[in-house]
């Protein structure tokens, strides 16, 4: 009896031991499925995200002419529908029922840049541990649209976007180009201009720190102006008197009495240069800026030294170019002025829209001095400077990520604009 009850024991450990691996198996196969079908998402939505921002219409033949509908033009909700239906195809594809349902876009926005994928199935397995035979299966992905994240991107501090490089230092490339006229000017006169530092990350800075510590020579890590690739350190010190007199010229301020040497760039916030701007021979203002509102937001181009294009998709994220509109956070007007910050940029009817687009173009200004390349500006706009210095970043927010996203894209880009497109990664 015994030996009879061991063998009944046996038998019925290797019925589980069966049953167990049968299970792991099948989650194994859907967690495959859910990968592939996530991927499959997100492969279709970088083919077709440049043609959420296509305008809906075009501008017409002729004077007097309706509007024409653009045939490039997708909505969001075709969109998001073009990748459920690519994630259900890729389930298929690898023995997987996906449902529509079951295809969801976290941080959610006005262009979706992540996919999560559930895929739910009924599995047979053998065993007495399992309840009528079956036991449901569910594995999870999420794949996302991100930067191309190559050697030419600057990591590590408060800038995140393309570098260009110039004597094998690098540096943001509208500043390279302007370094470029600079110092063809400065050749004419006889002086050799040479780039003994540029971008620096916050690993560089800190071990720049360790080995001199004192705040008036060597800005301590997180803090120096040279992790926004906008700072140029320039020699020989033959050249200082005449940068001093010529700098200026070419978009370039001497940052510190004591340092003839150190200067940051200051010009070209939001354009082309750095891929945020309209292509060479499209007109300065995007055809989706209502007329009317055109010549505001090129005077406060103008004066405040920010792109039209940017102020003009900004308004356009903001409040589709309502002069009236209110949020129920309480920001006001055609550029969501919150009443402090109006003030403090004496902004006294942020519903007149003529002046709350010069006060926008100047805020611009200051963000984008401060955080010096667009995508950080932007979230300082939507969520406040503290929010973006805590993390050099764009915050976590989904609103904010939203937002600058749609902002970008309005502009030319996806992400970092320039730095040659969307990758697809499979992130959980």
């Amino acid at each position: 009896m015994l030996a009879l009850g061991l063998v009944a024991a046996l038998l019925t450990g290797g019925l589980v031991l069966v049953a167990l691996g049968e299970a792991v198996g099948a989650k194994s196969r859907e967690q495959r499925a859910a990968d592939l079908a996530a991927v499959s998402a997100a492969v279709a939505m970088r083919r077709v995200y440049p043609r959420l921002f296509e305008p809906a219409f075009l501008p017409p033949a002729r004077p007097g002419l309706s509007p024409v509908p653009n045939p490039r033009h997708l909505t969001r909700e075709r969109y998001l529908a073009i990748a459920r239906d690519a994630a259900v195809r890729g389930g298929a594809l690898n023995g997987a029922r996906v449902r529509s349902g079951d295809v969801t876009f976290p941080g959610g926005g006005f262009a979706p840049t992540r996919v999560r994928v559930r895929v739910r199935e009924l599995h047979r397995v053998r065993g007495p541990v399992v309840r009528e035979g079956r036991v449901e299966v569910a594995a999870t992905a999420v794949a996302e649209l991100a930067p191309d994240a190559g050697d030419a991107l600057a990591t590590g501090g408060g800038y995140s976007g393309p570098l260009a490089h110039r004597q094998g230092k690098p540096m943001r490339p509208d500043v390279a180009e302007a370094f470029d006229r600079m110092a063809a000017a400065a050749a004419a006169d006889g002086i050799g201009l040479i780039v003994t530092s540029a971008f620096r990350s916050d690993a560089e800075q800190a071990r720049l720190w360790a080995a001199n510590p004192d705040p008036k020579w060597v800005a301590p890590p997180g803090t120096s102006l040279h992790r926004l690739g906008t700072e140029l350190d320039l020699g020989p010190p033959g050249a200082y008197a005449w940068l001093a007199q010529n700098a200026e010229r070419f978009g370039f301020v001497q940052r510190y009495s004591w340092e003839p040497w150190h200067y940051g760039y200051t010009r070209n916030a939001g354009s082309r240069s750095v891929g945020y701007g309209p292509e060479e021979g499209e007109p300065a203002i995007p055809t989706f800026v209502p007329a009317k509102f055109a010549p505001a937001i090129a005077r406060a181009a103008q004066r405040w030294n920010v792109s039209a294009a940017l102020i003009s998709a900004q308004i356009y994220a903001e409040s589709n170019f309502n002069p009236f509109a209110q949020s129920p956070a309480g920001a006001q007007g055609i550029a969501q002025f919150m009443p402090g910050t109006a003030r403090s940029y004496g902004l006294s009817n942020p519903f007149d829209a003529e002046s709350a687009i010069d006060a926008q173009a100047r805020l611009m200004r200051d963000l984008l001095s401060r955080f010096a390349t667009v995508p950080l500006a932007l979230a300082a706009y939507n969520a406040g400077p503290a929010a973006v210095a805590a993390c050099g970043c764009v915050p976590p927010y989904p609103e904010t990520r939203a937002y600058v996203t749609k902002i970008l894209g309005l502009l030319g880009g996806a992400g970092e604009a320039a730095s040659g497109g969307l990758e697809v990664r499979l992130v959980a």
